[in-house]
């Protein structure tokens, strides 16, 4: 099978721009999806010596009796997140202030643990997510992507042999050659055989980036993403204080919903607070999410993963095929090479694009 030679040149072109115009962006998310691959096992690693403290015979304290000795560590500070590991008793309970700080407390007795700032990984997160720049930041990440997926298909255009002969040449790098011929290749040959994964990679990325997309795959699945179910408007009064409500929310919801590994409360800046049971999952996240209004407590909505239809689970299992968990461990691994390649093709296609510059010149010196 030959590609046509008008459709080649129109992809070369295509390929050439669009690679100049998104080339250094393509740099930065490939490097920083490559680190974030392995973001659980580099927090296990960096947090190991406070995410646990020695066990002791006596139970956890309640999270209120945590909150109120948090505020006397830290009195003023205001709580944004807080995280509980449910699988063990001696895990410490981290909380989040609105000020970047995390304190890991004794699960005990409430008592400070490690005080430490957010991990370089939630600033390589939003580098990727938004190069730091918020809304325009993440306008450009996802157009970038859309870039990224057409070079894609162009370069696959561009790669195809005009020979079945050649097919083998085209997928060996001849280590042997010059270094114009080795950039050549790998840039060629690397692009080729990461192409397949880059391309479910990148349009998993756009599922994140564009309502549009999101619409779409609900489409063809057939089904549409279920907004939760609204709790009653009319609930009980409760006189509580905020760390007695926390409290109650939390114990309530592990209770009525047991097996979690981990829990997730979050205070967002709509008023609302987040909470996030996450279950043991093979290959989907299974999880079961609870919102609350802040001022009362009382239950707004709530999102179970055992009502999720196939949209949902499309949604849930998204975050693990863009990042490889998918797969496991032979996932994360080809996920990162994959990444350093994606990362690796803008640097080794500008080259070439200065190689061919310099020699046109060099023939039009000659042809003067």
């Amino acid at each position: 099978m030959k590609i046509n030679k008008k459709l080649k040149k129109a992809a070369g072109l295509i390929h050439l721009w669009l690679g100049l115009f998104t080339g250094i962006v393509v740099v930065i998310i490939g490097i920083t999806g490559c680190l974030y691959v392995f973001e659980q096992e580099i927090r296990d690693y960096l947090e190991k010596d406070y995410a646990f403290v020695p066990v002791v015979q006596q139970p956890q304290a309640s999270l209120a009796h945590l909150l109120k000795e948090f505020e006397k560590i830290a009195p003023g500070q205001k709580i944004t997140g807080i995280e509980i590991n449910n699988t063990a008793p001696n895990a410490t309970i981290s909380l989040t202030t609105g000020k970047h700080q995390v304190y890991y407390l004794n699960p005990y007795n409430g008592s400070l643990v490690k005080k430490t700032k957010l991990d370089f990984l939630v600033t390589v997160q939003d580098i990727h997510t938004s190069l730091l720049l918020g809304d325009t930041g993440k306008f450009i990440i996802r157009w970038s992507v859309v870039i990224f997926v057409l070079m894609l298909i162009s370069g696959l255009i561009l790669w195809f042999p005009g020979q079945i002969r050649l097919i083998k040449q085209a997928v060996t790098i001849k280590w042997g050659a010059s270094f114009k011929r080795v950039n050549y290749d790998l840039h060629n040959v690397l692009g080729f055989y990461a192409s397949g994964i880059l391309l479910v990679s990148a349009l998993s990325g756009l599922y994140f980036g564009f309502k549009e997309v999101k619409t779409a795959v609900s489409f063809l699945s057939g089904s549409k993403l279920a907004e939760g179910i609204k709790a009653s408007p009319v609930q009980p009064v409760i006189s509580e204080t905020i760390p007695e409500r926390y409290e109650r929310i939390y114990r309530h919801a592990i209770v009525q919903y047991p097996g979690a590994k981990l829990t997730n409360l979050s205070i967002r800046k709509d008023g609302k607070l987040r909470l996030r049971l996450n279950y043991p999952s093979d290959w989907a996240r299974k999880r079961n999410t609870f919102f609350y209004d802040i001022k009362n407590g009382r239950l707004i909505s709530s999102k179970l993963y055992q009502d999720f239809n196939r949209a949902d689970w499309i949604e849930a299992g998204n975050y693990d095929l863009h990042t490889g968990r998918i797969f496991g461990l032979f996932g994360k691994v080809a996920a990162t090479i994959v990444s350093l390649i994606a990362a690796s093709l803008p640097i080794t296609g500008f080259i070439i694009w200065l190689k061919r510059g310099k020699k046109k010149k060099k023939i039009k010196k000659q042809g003067t």
